[in-house]
């Protein structure tokens, strides 16, 4: 169980933003005794692929926060965001420091929690992606930056809650879920409603 919410909470943050939890993912196992990848993911801490996440990482939060190149980089990270869920999934939930449980189904390189971490990185995805469009025309983009802004912060604290406490990234999960669907519901009926107002005049 604790695996799966480590897996769950960092291929989440990926979802949100593709790279950081690589990167700290890699940072931790390198520099801090905090967790120990197994041999088959070690390849994330190596000098490579630090670099590379590390600036990969600084585009997309720069590029996030520029009204519609923010969706031009949402659909263009519809295929890297769940790639990296799933990476993040295998690599964190088969690691030393938090396998706790039997790890017969995390570890050994299975592809299950490679699938698992590909579709909640994906479902995480897709709310992000249907919430900032709707945000973007209501605002006139100028909640970009603001929204981007809150979603680094929110991928950074599920990173640190999977590794550190990982029943509070299960509660950060649902809240993000619940939260997204709330603002997309709200702006579907005011849009509904500003379009009945226009039909009566």
């Amino acid at each position: 169980m604790v695996e799966f919410l480590v897996g769950s909470g960092l291929a989440a943050a990926a979802g949100l933003n593709a790279w950081m939890p690589l990167f700290v993912l890699g940072l931790l196992d390198r520099f801090l005794p905090v967790i120990q990848l197994p041999s088959s993911w070690s390849w994330l801490s190596s000098d490579a692929a630090l670099w590379i996440t590390g600036i990969l990482l600084v585009v997309e939060i720069v590029a996030d926060k520029i009204p519609a190149i923010d969706s031009v980089n949402d659909v263009l990270q519809t295929v890297v965001r769940p790639a990296s869920g799933g990476i993040v999934f295998g690599a964190g939930a088969s690691a030393e420091a938090v396998r706790v449980d039997d790890p017969s189904l995390f570890s050994g390189g299975t592809w299950v929690p490679i699938a698992i971490g590909v579709v909640i990185a994906l479902a995480i995805h897709a709310l992000k992606a249907s919430v900032r469009p709707v945000a973007n025309v209501a605002t006139a983009g100028l909640a970009a930056p603001v929204l981007s802004a809150g979603e680094d912060v929110s991928a950074f604290v599920l990173i640190l809650a999977a590794i550190f406490v990982p029943a509070l990234a299960g509660v950060l999960i649902v809240g993000l879920v619940f939260a997204a669907i709330v603002l997309l519901r709200r702006r579907r009926r005011r849009a509904s409603a500003e379009r009945s107002t226009a039909a009566t005049r």
